[in-house]
């Protein structure tokens, strides 16, 4: 069983005339409810300037043989700030974050037996088109 779930930047709220627009500065948030752990991101740039609309992702094979898996994604708002949380206490490998915006990347590690609630910083850097490690 696959199941993917993606939030793109942000707020999802539609405003009708008369309503304040959502505000920038909410973190976006995902929820892949098959567990109780969560992590806080902040996604920079090269001058430690805060990324808007970096997708971040991971995918997660959990249960017995890892027959369970699932895809999330998530947007950073305008402060660079995202969060992923109903993540699993146990997985085999630590979880994989790739964080993308244009033509830049980072990723991260986290796993959740370190430490159930993390943080975690990602910088996004040029991909290096060369093929050189």
């Amino acid at each position: 069983m696959v199941v993917s779930v993606v939030l793109m930047g942000g707020s999802l709220g539609f405003c009708a005339d008369g309503e304040s627009s959502p505000d920038a500065h909410t973190v976006p948030a995902i929820d892949g409810n098959i567990g109780p752990c969560s992590v806080e991101f902040t996604v920079t740039d090269a001058t430690n300037a805060p990324v808007y609309d970096a997708k971040i992702r991971v995918h997660i094979a959990y249960r017995f043989l890892s027959a369970h898996k699932l895809d999330l994604e998530v947007g950073t708002n305008v402060d660079g700030k995202a969060r992923v949380s109903g993540l699993p206490e146990k997985v085999k490998e630590a979880l994989h974050f790739k964080a993308s915006q244009a033509d830049r990347y980072g990723e991260t590690f986290y796993n959740p037996a370190e430490g159930c609630t993390a943080k975690r910083a990602i910088v996004l850097k040029a991909e290096d088109k060369s093929g050189q490690p």
